[in-house]
């Protein structure tokens, strides 16, 4: 069967610190979903495009995260590499719904 898009509900905005992340396992990927001082939320794959590390561990600043590994930076709403540095993290559709509710959009199968 083919795969279909769905949002899930995840957790409450609360859930997840200002400037931080909380880490979820969906489907078998890894994601890390990461709130802004501004409290907007952004999900990509927990696995930096360089070595693979942990960016959910990583710093956020801006609409950036910054992996604890190499330093790396990643545009959260793209997923690009920043700087001098080449590569892309996959993102996911995340929004805040419902009084505060945390929602992320993925392909599952069907």
């Amino acid at each position: 069967m083919a795969p279909f898009e769905r949002w899930f509900d995840i957790c409450e905005l609360s859930d997840i610190p200002v400037r931080g992340s909380r880490r979820l396992e969906k489907d078998g990927m890894k994601i890390a979903i990461f709130r802004t001082s501004d409290d907007r939320v952004f999900a990509v794959e927990n696995r930096c495009a360089h070595k693979g590390g942990p960016l959910s561990e990583g710093i956020v600043h801006d609409c950036a995260v910054t992996c604890p590994l190499h330093n790396w930076v990643y545009d959260l709403s793209t997923g690009k590499a920043q700087g001098g540095d080449e590569g892309q993290i996959r993102t996911f559709p995340a929004e805040v719904r419902d009084g505060g509710r945390v929602h992320l959009r993925l392909a599952t199968a069907s």
